[in-house]
């Protein structure tokens, strides 16, 4: 019989590990007191609401079309300028297109601080600085945009094949010139990618977004939710699937001709 070969136990022991961890963490007293009784308690308030999301509003329709289109802009032109700075950004955040250590660390340094703060906390404090309405709702799908397209794309751009940049280099050329005219067209299908993602990540972040004041959708979803009419809120969730459900089927379609 041949030999076993070393390391069939690690996954199991792996697993236990993770399973042991999640035991404890549940624990009345040690974790989060994840408790299932709270369900068996209060599960008729909650069919209630449920009852209600089953028997969509009709009639609210014509009030939400506004708040939509709104949505839509936001996350169309949130998504055109996030984009647009990302392409820069990530250049300067890659290894093979900015050499410079120091400007680099720098670079990713700030992202990784734009990364840490939530959008719906942006949202939040841009509104306090330039008032209710939707643009501080943009501007915070500018930041979450930045930050998820710069990281993905450098990424991307620090696993390709540096053999052509290296030519280009030993040629004579300038990093600008390298970066445009050997690392972009490698850099192109990637960065389309992410792009039409951040998008479809938009349209679902800023209907939430106006829950704290920043426009869009989340304005009258907090009003409905106020004066507990899920009925209407169940048919917005309708609206927001559709458009989603759009959306994703165009950017797939258009990721298939990318590719």
């Amino acid at each position: 019989m041949p030999a076993r070969p070393p390391g069939r136990a690690v996954p199991w022991i792996v697993a236990a590990i993770v399973a042991a961890i999640t035991v404890v963490t549940c624990l009345p007293g040690i974790g989060v007191g994840f408790d299932l009784s709270g369900i068996v308690r209060n599960w008729q308030h909650g069919a209630d609401k449920i009852l209600g999301l089953l028997q969509p509003d009709w009639s609210f329709f014509p009030r939400t079309v506004a708040p939509l289109l709104e949505t839509l802009q936001m996350a169309v032109i949130g998504t055109v300028v996030g984009a647009a700075l990302s392409l820069p950004l990530s250049f300067w955040a890659a290894r093979p297109t900015n050499p410079n250590r120091w400007a680099r660390g720098a670079v990713r340094a700030a992202l990784n601080i734009v990364r840490s703060v939530p959008d719906l906390l942006s949202a939040a404090i841009l509104v306090a600085l330039v008032g209710v309405g939707a643009l501080p709702g943009i501007l915070a799908l500018v930041l979450f945009n930045v930050g998820i397209v710069v990281k993905l794309v450098s990424e991307s751009i620090d696993a390709m094949d540096t053999g052509p940049l290296e030519a280009g280099r030993a040629a004579g050329g300038t990093q600008l010139q390298i970066n445009r005219a050997l690392a972009l067209p490698d850099t192109w299908p990637a960065y389309a990618a992410q792009t039409l993602y951040v998008l479809e990540l938009n349209v679902r972040a800023s209907t939430v977004l106006g829950l704290v004041g920043a426009g869009g959708m989340g304005l009258i979803i907090d009003a409905v939710r106020t004066f507990y009419r899920y009925d209407q809120l169940s048919l917005i969730i309708l609206e927001i699937l559709v458009v989603v459900l759009v959306i994703d089927a165009a950017s797939s379609a258009l990721r298939r001709r990318l590719t």
